[in-house]
């Protein structure tokens, strides 16, 4: 399994919580961006500078992850096309996109496009603070269970912590 992470807009906190579940359950993530960006550094973490045209890191998502993996995206569009792909993908703020809701979101996703574009509606801004972060520590650490179960790989459960994730902000 490889938990490949669309990069260039992933929070930092969410790029700690990957590579510390990488080491602790020992599995491949590969954080994939336009540009370089800073990562934690261990034997399971990699990075990987795609080119800086438009979609590059979408294709190169697409062509690499496979059933079994987990690619982590704000992006529903390819979100979309990794679900019809058989690959699990979720966002970094613990949205789960599987085959019964990807439609939705994606026809929500263009609904909105069409209402900003239209001048009609004005994006709110985004916190990401720590109510977001739990919900991705959770969503992350059953979507890992989930995989690996599936897989039949050998190992043990997550134990959660006090915050009810094992990958979650410390106490």
């Amino acid at each position: 399994m490889t938990v490949w992470i669309d990069a260039d807009s992933c929070p930092v906190r969410v790029r700690e919580i990957v590579a510390r579940a990488a080491r602790s359950r020992e599995f491949r993530a590969v954080f994939v961006a336009n540009r370089g960006i800073p990562v934690p550094k261990n034997a399971f973490v990699s990075a990987v500078i795609v080119e800086k045209t438009e979609g590059s890191a979408d294709e190169f998502l697409c062509a690499q992850a496979a059933g079994g993996d987990l690619v982590i995206t704000r992006d529903i569009p390819l979100a979309a096309r990794l679900v019809r792909q058989g690959v699990r993908a979720i966002n970094d703020r613990g949205d789960i996109f599987t085959p019964e809701t990807i439609s939705e979101r994606l026809s929500l996703r263009n609904f909105m496009k069409d209402l900003r574009d239209s001048g009609l509606y004005a994006s709110p801004e985004g916190s990401f603070g720590p109510k977001e972060v739990q919900l991705f520590s959770n969503a992350f650490d059953r979507e890992l269970t989930r995989l690996k179960a599936g897989a039949n790989v050998a190992g043990g459960l997550l134990t959660a912590g006090e915050n009810g994730s094992a990958f979650g902000p410390p106490a």
